[in-house]
């Protein structure tokens, strides 16, 4: 009998459609890379807990992953409401085995890594709600479209505030003739000394290359913009946007690729937001003073409803109860003797080697502007661009 249990609030998991498992030690070296998107699909992403049980008889290890797909349909899921963070999992596997006496690590190994994908999952209204124009949300199955037309745009905001951790979206950006169009996905705090994390995807003309702005605010200063081209089409299909917050670094991520990074240099007497609680929105809005050629090209109405689609809402840091202080922000939401997040790990400090080369690589051949270079904008370069190392 083989019994797992799914990680407790405040481990990292993301949310993956493949996965690549390795058996070592005893067992005879093979990787499998396994489709989740059809056990997401069959199971759901929301489930509090559901019971499996199921005989698998592999004779070859080839034959494990068609064993383990077609245990699906016996997934009996438990449709209680819970808040993500606070999921649990209970499996209950029986297993007779053959020729790989490892062949039940191996299974425990890829459910494990099943649960962590699904519970890093959320749908739409568990974590979020609508802050404006109700009437340009579009739900289809498990899509969520804004509609930006010539009366209205629309944007939703997180019924909860979080210090520290990462928040992740699946989007597909507006197709076409794009021009004007801002659709935003960010993190702030309230007030005029705010602290904000901005992504915002700029359309264009069909056929040019969609730009997406970030931005920091720090004590309700920002002026701090970076703008690249993506390195693909953003409207033909989804993909993963999110900021990773800790004490030490803000990191912006498109499909796990850092595009940006902002260091803590408190030590050099720079402000670093790490004491304000913040919520986690996104929005699309007609901003064609702006947003496509520096003004130059409008919105053309005739081409609306202009539709951004989400699929996909991820959230894996600390809540914060609203009201709260500072202090007592700052102190539930580190790292103690009492208690540990993943987001304070030491290697999360920094980027790793790895990640420093995808970051370099994107700012090589994809940016077209820095605020730190921006000698008519900043005669005297900020403090911040100084030190940095990646900016």
């Amino acid at each position: 009998m083989f019994e797992g249990m799914g990680g407790p609030n405040g481990q990292r998991g993301k949310a993956r459609e493949f996965y690549a498992l390795t058996a070592g030690d005893n067992c005879r070296i093979k990787t499998l890379q396994l489709d989740l998107s059809t056990w997401r699909h069959s199971i759901g992403g929301d489930l509090a807990s559901f019971f499996l049980e199921a005989v698998v008889l592999p004779t070859s290890f080839e034959q494990l992953l068609p064993a383990i797909t077609a245990t699906a349909s016996l997934v009996r899921p438990h449709r209680e409401s819970i808040a993500l963070g606070e999921w649990k999992h209970k499996l209950h596997l029986t297993l007779f085995t053959s020729q790989f006496s490892c062949i039940d690590s191996m299974l425990g190994l890829f459910l494990g890594l099943l649960f962590v994908g699904l519970a890093a999952s959320a749908k739409f209204d568990e974590l979020f709600q609508p802050s404006w124009a109700m009437d340009h949300f579009i739900h289809e199955g498990e899509l969520l479209k804004l509609k930006l037309d010539n009366y209205s745009g629309a944007g939703f905001g997180s019924k909860s505030k979080y210090m520290f951790g990462k928040v992740t979206i699946e989007l597909k950006l507006v197709e076409g003739d794009s021009a004007g169009t801002v659709t935003a996905f960010y993190m702030s705090s309230d007030g005029p000394t705010h602290n904000e994390f901005d992504f915002e995807f700029l359309g264009n003309t069909t056929g040019e290359p969609y730009s997406v702005q970030t931005n920091v605010y720090v004590n309700g200063v920002g002026n701090r913009e970076q703008r690249l081209n993506l390195w693909f089409d953003p409207t033909k299909d989804f993909h993963t946007y999110s900021i990773f917050w800790n004490q030490r670094q803000v990191v912006f991520e498109v499909d796990g690729t850092p595009i940006r990074v902002h260091t803590n240099l408190e030590h050099k007497g720079i402000p670093f937001p790490k004491d304000q609680a913040m919520g986690v929105y996104s929005s699309i809005w007609n901003a064609d003073d702006w947003a496509t050629q520096g003004g130059r090209v409008k919105t053309d109405w005739s081409h609306a409803p202009f539709m951004a689609t989400y699929r996909d809402f991820q959230i894996d840091a600390c809540e914060c109860p609203v009201p709260v202080t500072s202090a007592d922000t700052a102190k539930k939401c580190s790292s103690s003797e009492d208690k540990k997040y993943w987001w304070d790990e030491p290697t999360l400090s920094e980027l790793n080697l790895h990640q420093s080369h995808q970051l370099m690589w994107v700012r090589a051949n994809h940016m077209v502007y820095d605020y730190c270079t921006d000698t008519a904008r900043f005669p005297v370069t900020p403090a911040e661009c100084v030190h940095h190392r990646h900016h």
